[in-house]
């Protein structure tokens, strides 16, 4: 993984490739915006990530799910 994402565009600085990308983005339409802990690791480990990283992919794919449906970039106290 390349930078922590604050230079822009987060996650393009990730480095992912296709197949992970297209696990995660199926996760994030079909599973859930906000994977619980062992969601996370399950998905981590079919992705081949660190649960880490998999969890910063969540946090920039739902600010940009987000800023995309209008809303603020970060989550308030109402869930997706």
């Amino acid at each position: 993984m390349a930078s922590d994402g604050r230079n822009g565009d987060g996650m393009a600085s990730m480095q992912l490739a296709e197949d992970q990308i297209k696990v995660l983005e199926e996760n994030f339409t079909k599973v859930s915006k906000h994977p619980d802990d062992a969601t996370l690791m399950l998905i981590a480990a079919e992705c081949g990530l660190s649960e880490e990283e998999t969890a910063k992919w969540f946090r920039l794919r739902n600010a940009q799910w987000r800023q995309a449906e209008g809303l603020p970039a970060e989550l308030g106290s109402v869930k997706d």
